[in-house]
């Protein structure tokens, strides 16, 4: 197993595939780095040697990529310089709201969390069962039997 970057690359996957593990890599570097370290982009993971693994360690390093740990803190950082300067969108990130302009009236559960507030209360049955509603058959019955 390759371990590039503090990470365990998956086994056998495609190199090309398999570097975008690695936080910071996408699909596109993946290729460049891969054509860089002259090694095959369909090439396996079990099959790369550690030759191969030194050349592409080289190249991630050679290029002064921002991977992992690193990229990671920095962008932290940026978000938290956003919320210390108290523009837009650091006061969005403060409130955990969408900070791209999308909108909250309904939707954005991602970023707010389940819903809070008034509960859906169950209703509850002459017979003592409980009812959510049911189905609009169901109401028709009930309604047939009150009536009936």
């Amino acid at each position: 197993m390759a371990r590039l970057a503090g990470v365990d690359l998956p086994r056998n996957k495609r190199m090309e595939i398999a570097l975008t593990y690695i936080y910071g890599i996408g699909k596109a570097l993946a290729r460049d780095i891969l054509k860089q370290a002259d090694v095959a982009l369909d090439k396996r993971t079990d099959a790369l040697d550690d030759n191969e693994t030194r050349r592409i360690r080289e190249v991630i390093e050679g290029r002064q990529l921002k991977v992992e740990g690193d990229l990671r803190r920095e962008v932290s950082m940026n978000i938290k310089r956003l919320m210390d300067l108290g523009c837009f969108r650091g006061l969005r990130h403060r409130k955990s709201l969408p900070v791209r302009g999308q909108r909250t009236h309904t939707n954005a559960r991602t970023r707010k969390g389940p819903r809070k507030g008034q509960q859906i209360r169950a209703k509850k049955r002459r017979n003592g069962s409980i009812s959510h509603g049911g189905s609009i058959f169901e109401r028709a019955d009930q309604q047939a039997e009150v009536q009936g």
